[in-house]
């Protein structure tokens, strides 16, 4: 009886531990936010701002001196006085659901075996109850990109909404793209402080592997096979041009390579995913209208020849170029560190970006690049009511303060596994 009693409690604690709050139900109520100086994401602001969303979609975005309408037919009405309002924030290139705590196997889905794996679906793996997704939202991260990693072809992403019971719940565009990790120019190895480099004596012989992989599947394609081959068959959105190639590249060399490799081959639809070294590459990139994911901005430069700040205004050197740019947050401890994303984009601002094209970096021109701008990414009439109200400035640490979020119209609880141990702790200390 005792160990029963034990077992009881044990799973009791389990339960509680791996308890995860219920998404959010459907709208069902109109919303009317008033007062608030609307950031729309596409570079404008109105100051003070009259916002309605309806089953889902915004009726309209307007600046409330100039229109006048009947308050009494909106059954919530909220006073954003002082605050402000943003579109929801999208994190491409993101592995978020896709793997909860590193050292634990099981919970770790992101990659197969294999290098050529077009056929795997990230989508498949995608973990909506991910206690790490919740404290994201959080900082106003609302839609990602879900990326597979591995491999020379890591398979194909997807993108979903930040709320939901399950992927097929979540999921807002399936199958967007497939991602393909460009041979290395240069490898580093062991001996000195951050490693020895050297040339990858293999680079031609991996490029020939893409290129003979290519022809396989455009013969595949053409013909009709005898047995089904879902690798192959995979291939077929990126070229008949349905599906985007993400290109994982950095260095000026492989983005030059990837570029005219791919559009030989009559692949047309591309994006530079990393892209460190694409300010050397701004001019074939222009050519064939290419956007870049940059990679992470809150690093050092790669080499000692370059400026310290390169990473924190490259960002701006690309628009300037006229480039599409958005940003992603790949690399160590790469989920956690999706809620700063904001901040990322914040950084840019304060190495040269105007604030409002900064937050484009996060908003529209993510959208853009992942095609789904047409419901997505700003603060229009008809798009999905995704957004957020913050108390402050989002694209700043001291003043992102969430207040009211919601996703496609729906009110999103905002608690998670943090800000619960948070309060639990200022209790214990008697802290208010």
């Amino acid at each position: 009886m005792k160990n029963l009693c034990i077992i009881i409690v044990i799973l009791s604690l389990t339960t509680n531990l791996i308890a995860q709050k219920k998404p959010a139900d459907k709208q069902s109520k109109s919303v009317l936010i008033m007062n608030g100086t609307a950031h729309l994401g596409n570079g404008k602001v109105i100051e003070n701002s009259i916002i309605a969303f309806k089953e889902g979609k915004l009726q309209f975005v307007a600046d409330a001196t100039l229109i006048r309408i009947d308050m009494n037919t909106y059954d919530i009405k909220i006073d954003a006085a002082g605050k402000h309002i943003y579109p929801g924030f999208i994190a491409p290139n993101s592995t978020l659901g896709l793997v909860e705590i590193d050292a634990v196997k099981a919970s770790d889905d992101e990659d197969e075996i294999g290098n050529f794996n077009p056929n795997v679906k990230s989508l498949m793996a995608y973990n909506s109850e991910s206690r790490v997704t919740e404290t994201v939202v959080s900082n106003g991260i609302l839609t990602a990109q879900i990326t597979p990693r591995g491999g020379r072809i890591s398979g194909s992403s997807s993108i979903v909404q930040l709320d939901a019971w399950t992927w097929k719940d979540a999921v807002l565009k399936e199958n967007d793209g497939i991602h393909l990790n460009f041979p290395n120019t240069f490898r580093t190895g062991r001996g000195a402080e951050n490693g020895v480099i050297e040339v990858n004596k293999d680079y031609n012989k991996q490029i020939e592997e893409i290129v003979n992989f290519i022809n396989t599947a455009k013969s595949y394609s053409s013909s009709t096979p005898k047995e089904r081959n879902l690798v192959l068959e995979a291939m077929k959105g990126l070229l008949d041009g349905t599906q985007t190639l993400f290109i994982h590249a950095n260095d000026e060399k492989q983005i030059i390579d990837a570029v005219n490799l791919f559009k030989q081959n009559g692949i047309n639809k591309m994006v530079i995913v990393g892209g460190y070294e694409a300010y050397k590459t701004t001019e074939l990139l222009l050519k064939h209208n290419i956007p870049v994911l940059l990679r992470r901005v809150h690093d050092m430069p790669v080499n000692d020849d370059q400026d310290y700040d390169l990473p924190f205004k490259m960002a701006k050197i690309l628009t300037d170029k006229g480039i599409l740019v958005g940003l992603e947050n790949s690399g160590n401890m790469e989920r956690m560190n999706t809620r700063n994303l904001p901040f990322l984009a914040g950084t840019c601002a304060a190495y040269g970006l105007d604030k409002e094209i900064a937050l484009q970096l996060i908003t529209s021109n993510t959208a853009k690049i992942l095609g789904i701008d047409s419901f997505c990414g700003t603060l229009e009439e008809g798009k999905d009511a995704t957004l957020f109200i913050s108390e402050g400035d989002a694209l700043d640490m001291r003043t992102n303060k969430l207040k009211e979020t919601f996703i496609q119209g729906r009110l999103i609880n905002l608690e998670n596994h943090q800000s619960n141990l948070n309060k639990i702790y200022k209790s214990k200390y008697n802290q208010n």
